[in-house]
């Protein structure tokens, strides 16, 4: 077995969205030797770069897990692909590009779980701290960050009819969704730079990768922690069909995902003993909540065929069109090139009973089966609907100790009853937005779920089955939460709880989900929980 010389303060598993920042954060010092491990590799392809790449990155096993769910009896027995990106900068090289924080009750009601230091007024600051953005420092942004973010570079006439439509229905337009509070109607800003794709990877991980005390191996598959005497010692990983160790001195940051970070715990014998030893694995610590509380944003996918508005469907047909886009992005890096995969977004309640938003639409000119299939050949747009605060939950866990197979993953969606009336009343939302007068111009015709499904709560939810989808927001499957909360995996400071030297630092540490894309939270999390590991380095050298 070989073993890396020396060493190390820090090793980050994963230089996912996560990694790439607190790798960058840690190694600040120069004193301190930090090791970064990613499974992936470079983020060399073209398409990991300009925008629409998604489109070929999302299902294509050269950037993407290629993880499914289990099949799941609220989506009628199916199951879906669950991406997950397999490159530096991890899944922020593949995802929407929007960029979201949610709403400040989210994190005040982690806060109420007990969760010190972790309010919307606590968290407010590394989002700043993070972030370039193109309105500028105040209140609300910071400027001169590693995240850049700037405002949408194409417009569709019938996305603002939507916008219209959504304001007809009595929802306000909102200019910002990143205040506090983002109920209401608009363009989502973008993690992107001059139309091209910003990743984690090129603006955390990259810049800070010319500090010789950083260091990155890539194609590396993380098996399992070294743990010793109660301690996470080093983590024992595969590269290149060769077993390796590396050492710490001071901690392993687990910050592989709610997925990734879930499998290394299990295969070192960290989680549910009754999940494990069926498997053959020896249990070190029996902690009940390493892989339960998974959470996800369930949508619910309804397309509308459209006439006399242009969309990305025909655009894609058309040799001479496609031709035009290419020269547009060369040129002047604008068109449907830059395109995140949703640029409207809708923010509102399912019903009038609910205190805050809690339904959000992706509205997209463009339509298609699922991601990785070709688009329609009709002109069409997707308007989808999704629940933002879910209340059913699911489980991952390994299937065998072998490092290369997937794991079961079951969201459970759909499996409570609030959860199937939100989906319900979201159709009855989308189909209220669709009849609104600004919209008649483009005569929209209800393709999914379809004009033969009926508007009663059964009918409905069996529907929501049928074309429910996720949205690719795993998180919480090593929640943040007191000691007495017998599922919490780590404490406030995201201190694994039972082990000493191991820190989980990414998305899985959610205790609940954010009402919104959770990229974002997840660079929070990131820089937040970087700040903790040197302030806790520095009392114990005090």
């Amino acid at each position: 077995m070989k073993r890396l010389e020396g060493d190390f303060d820090y090793i980050v598993v994963g230089a996912g969205t996560a990694g790439c920042i607190v790798a960058n954060r840690l190694s600040a010092d120069q004193s301190k030797r930090v090791l970064i491990l990613e499974a992936g590799g470079d983020d060399n392809w073209i398409w990991f770069h300009i925008p629409v790449g998604y489109l070929f990155a999302i299902g294509n096993p050269r950037s993407d897990w290629m993880f499914r769910t289990e099949p799941e009896a609220g989506l009628n027995g199916r199951s879906l692909a669950y991406p997950r990106g397999k490159v530096i900068g991890g899944s922020s090289a593949i995802n929407a590009m929007i960029s979201m924080r949610g709403q400040a009750a989210d994190y005040d009601h982690w806060r109420q779980l007990g969760l010190t230091g972790w309010g919307y007024d606590d968290v407010l600051p590394a989002f700043r701290r993070l972030e370039d953005h193109f309105l500028g420092d105040s209140e609300h942004h910071g400027a001169g960050g590693g995240w850049r973010i700037e405002a949408p570079r194409l417009s569709w006439a019938i996305l603002d009819a939507v916008g219209d439509a959504a304001e007809q229905m009595g929802i306000r337009r909102i200019p910002d969704f990143n205040t506090g509070d983002n109920e209401g109607v608009g363009y989502f800003h973008v993690n992107q730079k001059r139309g091209r794709r910003w990743s984690s990877a090129r603006g955390f991980l990259k810049p800070a990768l010319t500090r010789p005390n950083l260091r990155l191996e890539k194609n590396v598959l993380v098996d399992r922690l070294i743990v010793e005497n109660g301690r996470a010692a080093g983590v024992r990983f595969i590269q290149g069909g060769e077993v390796v160790e590396a050492r710490t001195k001071g901690e392993v940051i687990l910050c592989a995902g709610s997925i990734g970070s879930i499998q290394v715990l299990h295969r070192s014998g960290i989680g549910p003993a009754d999940w494990l030893a069926p498997l053959g694995i020896a249990t070190v610590l029996d902690r009940q909540g390493v892989g339960r509380n998974l959470q996800d944003h369930l949508q619910q996918r309804a397309i509308y065929h459209v006439e006399g508005a242009r969309t990305l469907n025909e655009t894609y047909y058309s040799l001479m069109r496609r031709g035009l886009m290419g020269l547009d992005y060369a040129f002047r890096r604008r068109g449907p090139l830059t395109m995140a995969p949703s640029q409207l977004g809708i923010f509102t309640r399912s019903d009038a009973t609910r205190e805050r938003a809690n339904i959000q639409f992706h509205v997209q000119p463009l339509s298609l089966d699922k991601f990785g299939d070709p688009l329609h050949r009709f002109p069409a747009i997707t308007v989808s609907a999704c629940n933002l605060q879910p209340t059913s939950r699911g489980t991952v866990r390994i299937r065998s100790a072998q490092p290369h197979e997937a794991p079961a993953i079951a969201p459970n969606y759909l499996s409570t009853g609030d959860d199937r009336e939100v989906a319900a009343d979201a159709i009855r939302a989308t189909r209220r937005l669709m009849q609104q007068p600004a919209l008649a111009p483009y005569h929209p015709r209800e393709y999914l779920p379809g004009p033969s499904v009926g508007d009663d709560d059964a009918s409905l939810a069996k529907a929501a089955g049928d074309i429910g989808t996720t949205i690719f927001h795993p998180v919480g499957t090593a929640k943040m939460g007191t000691a007495s909360d017998p599922l919490a995996v780590v404490d406030e400071r995201l201190r694994f709880y039972g082990l000493a030297g191991l820190r989980v630092v990414d998305a899985s540490v959610m205790p609940t989900i954010t009402s919104g894309n959770t990229n974002t939270p997840t660079a929070m999390i990131a820089d937040k929980g970087a700040a903790m590991i040197l302030e806790d380095s520095r009392v114990r050298n005090q």
